[in-house]
C-alpha cells in the first residue's frame, strides 16, 4: 500500500529537515505551508494552506487521504510564544487535524510536544515518572493537547506519539536563540554576552532531531517519547564547542547576563524509549553538527 505522509509546518526549523527522510523511506510525501513553497530537490508535493482557517483541515486531508501525520505547525515565535495566545488556537487545530485524519482512514500520527510540558523542578525528565506541570501558557497548552491526542487515540485506535522536543540547533534555527545569538556576534566581530554557562542541557543537531521523527513514524510506539541526544552538556561546554568550530577565543563573556529566575539548572530526558523501543541513535556527534551549523551561518552573511 502506498504510503502518503502530510507533514504540517514544513518549513520550519524541524520539519524542512524532515523532507528527504521521509521520501528516503518510501513515503508519497505532501507537505503543507502557509508561506511560499521550499525550493528543494526531491518529489515532495506542496499544499498551501492556513490550517486555522475554518474547513481547512477537512478540505486538505479530504484531498491527501493521508495515511501518516507528521504534525510541527505551532506557534513558535522567538520570545513570544511562551504566553502567546494563539497557542490555545493551534492546540484546538491540532486536535480537530487528529479527528480529520482518522476521519479519513489514517493509521499513524506523530506530534511535536515540548519538553517545556515537564515540571522543571525534576532536572531529570522521564515520560513515565515525571510530572507534567507546565510554567508557562505555551506548556500548557501542548500538555492539553497531547492529553487530548492521548485520549482520542485511546477512544477510537488511531496509532499516534507524542514526542518531547527537548533542546536542539543548526541551520535554520530562528535569530535570537541560544546558538544563532552567538554565532551572529561573533562572525561581526562582536563580544558575545551570555549568562554564567552553568545551566546543563540537552541539544541535538537538527537533522538528528528530524530522523529521530521519521523512525518515530516508522515504528508503532505509543505515548509520550523524549527527543534527546541522551548526551547532557552544560551551556558554557556547548558555547566553548561552537567557539572552537569558529576557531575564535576570548570573545565570550560569561556572566554578562543574569540567568533568568525560573531559568532550571538541569533540563534532560530520557531517552530509553527512543533508544531501546523506537531503536534510534544520534548520528552527528556535538563536534559535527556545531562545524556544520557554522558553516551554514557563514553563507548567510
Amino acid at each position: 500500500m502506498n504510503r502518503r505522509v502530510l507533514i504540517t509546518g514544513s518549513t520550519g526549523f524541524i520539519g524542512r529537515h524532515c523532507l528527504r527522510p521521509l521520501e528516503a523511506a518510501g513515503y508519497e510525501v505532501h507537505a503543507v505551508t502557509s508561506r511560499e513553497a521550499l525550493t528543494l530537490e526531491g518529489q515532495s508535493r506542496w499544499h498551501r494552506a492556513d490550517l486555522l482557517k475554518p474547513g481547512a483541515l477537512e478540505a486538505l486531508v479530504t484531498a491527501i487521504r493521508p495515511t501518516h501525520l507528521l504534525h510541527f505547525a505551532w506557534y513558535a515565535i522567538p520570545g513570544k510564544y511562551p504566553s502567546a495566545p494563539e497557542n490555545l488556537e493551534w492546540s484546538n487545530a491540532t486536535a480537530n487535524l487528529l479527528a480529520a485524519f482518522a476521519k479519513g482512514g489514517g493509521e499513524r500520527a506523530v506530534f511535536a510536544g515540548s519538553c517545556f510540558e515537564y515540571d522543571f523542578r525534576y532536572g531529570y525528565c522521564n515520560e513515565e515518572l515525571t510530572p507534567s506541570k507546565p510554567g508557562t501558557f505555551y506548556g500548557v497548552c501542548k500538555n492539553a493537547t497531547r492529553q487530548i491526542i492521548d485520549g482520542f487515540s485511546r477512544q477510537f485506535g488511531t496509532s499516534s506519539t507524542w514526542a518531547r522536543i527537548f533542546h536542539l540547533y543548526g541551520p535554520h534555527e530562528p535569530g535570537g536563540r541560544l546558538v544563532p545569538a552567538v554565532v551572529t556576534a561573533l562572525l561581526k566581530g562582536e563580544v558575545a554576552r551570555c549568562t554564567h554557562g552553568q545551566q546543563v542541557r540537552d541539544f541535538l543537531y537538527v537533522e538528528d532531531v528530524a530522523e529521530a521523527f521519521v523512525a518515530l513514524l516508522g515504528s508503532d510506539v505509543r505515548g509520550t517519547v523524549n527527543i534527546g541526544s541522551g548526551a547532557p552538556i552544560s551551556l558554557r561546554q556547548l558555547i566553548d564547542q561552537l567557539t572552537n568550530a569558529m576557531d575564535v577565543r576570548g570573545q565570550v563573556e560569561f556572566g554578562a547576563l543574569d540567568a533568568r529566575a525560573d531559568d532550571p539548572p538541569v533540563l534532560v530526558p530520557d531517552i530509553r524509549r527512543l533508544r531501546e523501543e523506537v531503536g534510534w541513535q544520534p548520528r552527528w556527534t556535538i563536534e559535527r553538527g556545531m562545524k556544520s551549523t557554522v558553516d551554514w551561518w557563514r553563507t548567510q552573511r
